[in-house]
């Protein structure tokens, strides 16, 4: 103890700096009898100067993982594991079973004319998939079609069930909550549907086409809810999306061309705990080093490249995922001279927006590359 009260001591004007002394150390064992406790012995621990982030930064390879995954089908059913996921697990934040920050990550898998039962929780929860066909998720009774590179949601308080057409291929999908912030909070609740499943109730992929028609909002469109209406967001328009603005912009020097998925009715983010952007590096390009606030897992939808984070290389393909920890240095690259690479990220930025958290620096004065650690 008095070791680890040495270590936070600074000898700097208005930070703590008590020097352990006989009578000190028996007054604190006094306090720890009433479970109490002098604030000058952990003051400096738990007010760092900036962010110290326990997450390290990963990178989970796909042609690593998947026939892990696969291998999950011979070994469990979704009856008996309630969901089939292989959890990508942070080495500095397994005590929680968070991939970064307060952000849990796993690979799903399910084989044609399987059904996962229906749930609900407080946590929120996305998709992203990543291969296979004839996947479907319900939600609050809207059925979704699955197809390659669609990110979906399934807000929290909501039913929801998936499952794959007895057509279809075996199927994988990224999913990521934020049950370990939920857990922190200590509200999380968890529910599953009295039957098991629930009826489809409206036309398949109502909310899609309902709201997500670009610039167009129905006018007779009634939501009041805290996350988006539209619960499935295609791949196909969101990379025309990126392209479009790639054709009439510079981007930003720090994300290239970023873009927002968003609540459709707000314009914000879709959902009150998790945020979710698309980003386009374009041929050969690279971009400057930064770091912010949050905690971004990123997942690659196309391409192939590297990142530099906290002055460590990480070379990605399709589908790896990767974490940036929060203020960590990062920045991209596209590794391909012809072809664009797209990476969809993660993040828990409306959390640290809405309570005025957020923060951001450009490596040096004016941007610049990470030296890279040998």
């Amino acid at each position: 103890m008095t070791k680890a009260r040495d270590q936070y001591r600074e000898d700097v004007a208005g930070r703590a700096n008590v020097e352990d002394t006989p009578e000190l150390l028996a007054y604190y064992d006094e306090l720890e009898r009433f479970d109490a406790g002098a604030l000058w012995t952990v003051a400096n621990k738990i007010e760092p100067w900036e962010p110290v982030s326990s997450s390290h930064p990963v990178l989970w390879r796909y042609q690593d993982l998947r026939a892990h995954v696969l291998r999950s089908v011979d070994l469990v059913t979704p009856e008996k594991a309630g969901r089939r996921v292989i959890y990508l697990n942070n080495p500095g934040r397994s005590d929680v079973a968070a991939a970064v920050g307060w952000i849990y990550a796993g690979l799903q898998v399910m084989h044609p004319g399987e059904q996962a039962s229906a749930h609900r929780h407080s946590a929120s929860a996305i998709r992203f998939i990543m291969e296979g066909t004839g996947a479907y998720t319900v939600v609050d009774g809207h059925k979704m079609t699955l197809g390659h590179n669609d990110f979906v949601l399934t807000p929290n308080g909501t039913w929801h069930e998936h499952a794959v057409a007895s057509d279809g291929t075996p199927c994988i999908w990224q999913d990521g909550l934020d049950i370990p912030f939920v857990n922190a909070m200590e509200a999380n609740f968890y529910e599953v549907h009295p039957d098991l499943t629930q009826a489809v109730a409206y036309p398949v992929d109502d909310m899609t086409k309902t709201w997500g028609n670009p610039g167009l909002t129905p006018r007779d469109g009634n939501w009041s809810k805290g996350y988006s209406p539209m619960f499935k967001y295609e791949w196909a328009p969101t990379y025309e999306a990126l392209s479009k603005l790639a054709g009439c912009s510079d981007g930003s020097p720090f994300d290239g061309i970023l873009m927002d998925y968003v609540n459709p009715v707000t314009n914000g983010p879709v959902m009150k705990t998790l945020g979710a952007s698309m980003q386009m590096l374009r041929p050969g390009e690279r971009t400057q080093a930064h770091r912010h606030t949050g905690s971004y897992l990123y997942h690659v939808a196309k391409g192939r490249g590297h990142s530099v984070i906290n002055g460590k290389r990480f070379d990605w393909a399709e589908h790896d995922i990767f974490c940036v920890p929060s203020w960590a240095w990062h920045e991209h690259a596209n590794a391909s001279a012809s072809e664009d690479a797209v990476l969809f990220c993660l993040s828990d930025l409306p959390v640290m927006r809405a309570m005025g958290l957020y923060r951001e620096q450009a490596f040096g004065e004016n941007g610049g590359h990470q030296p890279v650690m040998p």
